[in-house]
This record gives C-alpha cells, structure tokens and sequence, in this order.
C-alpha cells in the first residue's frame, strides 16, 4: 500500500530536525526525513534547498502538528518570553545564520577549506515570518 506522506515542518540544521523527529517518534509517530545528508555536507546550502523537512503520513498530520506546537517553535528571549517583531509585533520569528558579506564569507573561506572548520564568524539574524523583517535583538 502506498503511503501519502506530508511535510511538516522544516529547519535549517538537521540536529533541529532530530531532537523534533525523537519526540514525534516518542509518540509513536512514524518520521521520515528528507535533505539532511545534504544539509550536513554543506550546511551553507540549507536556505537554497529549504532546510531539512519532516514528513509524516497523510493520516498522523493533525497528531504530529500538535505535538509539535506543544513545544516552542518560534524564537525565545533569555527570560522565555516570545520575541516580537520591530516592524508588526508578531511572534513568529525564527533565528537564522548567514554569509551575505565580505566578512562572513572570508571567515568561511579561511577556516572551512584550509582547516576544514565550520566558520568561527558567522552573522545571526532573526526573521518574522509574517512581514519577513530581518532583524537583530540589541
């Protein structure tokens, strides 16, 4: 019997993507995963492709999204408050890193091709997903 599966959620690391598919999977909900071997060789790719998604069957979505709404998807401060966005106050903001400037792609260059490291100077930013308003929290 084919299965229909549906995506759930997506992340940008697939350690994200692992913690949520553990407590889906503590629910007894079956989990696949898709990109996250691609993401792990080249984890700059992640925006690209749309990150690591989570699929579940058509019949356990409604199940999996609440579980996944018990826990906070969204951007927490350091007291657990919601962060709300400068420019329309929602609280769906999500965290994300880049290398869009000449600072963060040479920190790349030097450490990940001649080490082999992941980028000691990466920029983070958040993003509403509402009104997309990037932002730093000061």
């Amino acid at each position: 019997m084919k299965e229909n599966l549906v995506k759930i959620a997506t992340y940008q690391f697939s350690t994200e993507a692992q913690i949520f598919k553990g407590r889906l999977e503590a629910e007894e909900i079956q989990v696949y995963m898709a990109d996250q071997y691609t993401i792990d060789t080249d984890p700059l790719v992640s925006n690209a492709i749309g990150g690591v998604k989570l699929f579940v069957a058509a019949k356990d979505e409604a199940r999996a999204k609440a579980v996944l709404e018990e826990l906070s998807e969204y951007s927490l401060d350091d007291q657990g408050h919601h962060i709300h966005c400068p420019n329309c106050e929602s609280t769906k903001i999500d965290y994300f890193t880049n290398v869009n400037d000449v600072k963060s792609f040479l920190a790349f260059v030097f450490n990940f091709l001649l080490f082999g490291l992941y980028p000691i100077y990466t920029k983070y930013e958040y993003r509403c997903e509402d009104c997309k308003t990037k932002f730093k929290l000061e």
